[in-house]
């Protein structure tokens, strides 16, 4: 079946799907040729790439030689935006097998032959180690792939390499600077160097803005995938708790972990969750992902809105224009708006009952994943291993800010302690009963707000000065689907709307966000200006 690109039918009209086997690879020299002449890679989103793959225009080789390519000029040097921590040095070879299996009739899917970067605290194979940005897991290298990472290989994904992350995904202290590790250095924002790439997913945010790849995956335990994706003018989507699997990812949370997609558009999102999806049984979280994955970009539309009751929630010191803005397009699009008050929610109670979760699993998830590694030359098999080894290297690894979330999380009991459990209910009561309570009570699709506040200048050692209002927490402690779209620039920099949905309605949320998409078009190319005062 074609794709609904003509990969070159002169600006990318739409074109009639036809039944037809997908056309062999082209040679390298004619894939080269196509290429330059369509435009350079950083221009095109996965979809359009997947149908010039499709069309027999180009071929993954060439597509992969491309990114690479752009790696080079753009993070490793000129910008330097530190977005890439490492590429894999087989990716060209995996490229070549993509090919070789078209020309032998084989065709995966739209993620065929498409090269991936993967957050750095994902395990893949290859001599490449996972390290969640510490130097304490240099030497981890584990030679198997995460049940993520394997989903993507048999969905044809070319895994490209591994980008940059908030160290230990920002769970170290409170006072880190987003976006820092001691193995990637500091990730800069490509709309403003100076600006932050917020975290923990920055090297995965920047670097899909930059155009380094087709697509990127993140991770999130409370808007690591949607604050970077926000700041950085591109999509990210937390998916509902348990539709990823979550082995052979270094963790902070059971509770709250998941990976998700992080891409230039809602399709392409789409087009990488349904490869990502599905039930692991070593994942317990994951037993019910089975019956609910699918085709999650099947059947979106620009009339997607039309129909859904769809909550506000305005937030303070939201940019009123933006979000009115977006408001309008949503009426546009054939959506009933309703305007929420927001339930009656002990704010203070929610953050200290999640941060006790957050602590108590952290030393306990760790501990687990440390323990279960092959003996592969990581000694440390315990939060109190990796504080010490901190200690005894704390002129690369603790010479910005330290380590006391580690230190409180390391004092913390087992998950048997009454106090954690109770921190547990209370957290998720909190949070699933608010989103609940307004998707109930006002019969509603999904819920909308600000994403996130423009970047902020980073400041190494002094910690994050985060702006505006933030719509990750809710979701983020209740394990509901989380789509945050480009809402335009606010103050010379990106700005996120997000949309939320009820658990596992994660179609719907995509839905409606990809409507939204295709009304508003606002996301903005990055200028790589120094800072925003530059030229």
């Amino acid at each position: 079946m074609k794709l609904k690109y003509a990969f070159f039918a002169g600006a990318m009209l739409l074109a009639t799907p036809v039944s037809a086997a997908v056309a062999p690879p082209p040679t390298t020299e004619v894939a080269k040729a196509n290429l330059a002449k369509a435009g350079p890679i950083e221009s095109f989103d996965l979809f359009q790439l997947a149908d010039g793959i499709d069309d027999g225009a180009l071929n993954s080789e060439v597509i992969t030689a491309a990114y690479l390519a752009r790696i080079a000029a753009v993070d490793d040097s000129g910008p330097t935006l530190n977005a890439v921590i490492a590429t894999f040095p087989d990716a060209l070879d995996q490229a070549r097998a993509m090919d070789a299996e078209l020309k032998a009739g084989k065709y995966r899917g739209p993620m065929h032959g498409l090269p991936v970067l993967v957050k750095d605290n994902i395990e893949v194979a290859g001599p490449i180690p996972t390290t969640a940005g510490s130097l304490a897991l240099a030497d981890n290298v584990t030679g198997r792939d995460a049940p993520l990472i394997a989903r993507l290989r048999e969905a044809g994904a070319v895994i490209l390499g591994k980008t940059n992350l908030s160290e230990w995904a920002n769970i170290r202290s409170d006072n880190s600077t987003s976006g820092w590790s001691a193995v990637g250095g500091l990730t800069k924002n490509p709309h403003a160097l100076d600006r932050n790439s917020c975290g923990s997913s920055s090297g995965s945010g920047s670097a899909m803005a930059a155009g380094l790849a087709a697509a990127t995956i993140g991770t999130e335990t409370d808007g690591s995938i949607t604050c970077p994706a926000g700041v950085n003018g591109i999509v990210g989507f937390k998916p509902t708790v348990g539709l990823v699997s979550r082995r052979y990812v270094v963790p902070i949370s059971h509770s709250q972990d998941t990976a998700g997609p992080m891409t230039r558009t809602v399709r392409d999102a789409a087009i990488l969750l349904t490869a990502m999806a599905g039930t692991d049984p070593q994942d317990p979280a994951t037993a019910d992902a089975d019956r609910w994955r699918g085709n999650f970009a099947a059947g979106l539309s620009v009339d997607g809105l039309k129909g859904m009751r769809v909550g506000i929630l305005r937030a303070p010191n939201v940019d009123a224009a933006r979000f009115d803005a977006a408001i309008a397009k949503l009426k546009e699009g054939g959506a009933e708006i309703i305007f929420l008050d927001m339930p009656k929610l002990d704010r203070q109670k929610l953050g200290q009952a999640e941060f006790k979760v957050l602590l108590a699993e952290l030393k306990a998830d760790l501990a687990a994943y440390l323990q279960g590694l092959p003996e592969n030359g990581v000694p440390h098999k315990s939060l109190a291993d990796i504080i010490a080894f901190n200690k005894t290297h704390a002129d690369k690894e603790l010479a910005y800010f330290g380590q006391d979330t580690f230190e409180l999380a390391d004092k913390e009991a087992d998950l048997d302690d009454p106090a954690y459990q109770d921190a547990l209910a209370t957290s998720r009561q909190l949070a699933a009963g608010a989103l609940n309570c307004m998707l109930s009570t006002y019969n509603l699709d999904v819920i909308v707000a600000q994403t996130n506040g423009p970047a902020w200048v980073s400041t190494l050692g002094k910690g994050d000065a985060f702006s505006g209002p933030s719509a990750s927490q809710l979701p983020a402690i209740a394990g509901f689907p989380h789509l945050t779209v480009p809402m335009g620039m606010s103050g010379g920099l990106p700005v996120g709307l997000s949309f939320i949905g009820g658990k596992w309605h994660d179609y719907k949320v995509l839905k409606a966000g990809y409507a939204y998409e295709q009304l508003s078009k606002e996301r903005v190319t990055p200028t790589y200006k120094l800072s925003l005062d530059s030229k």
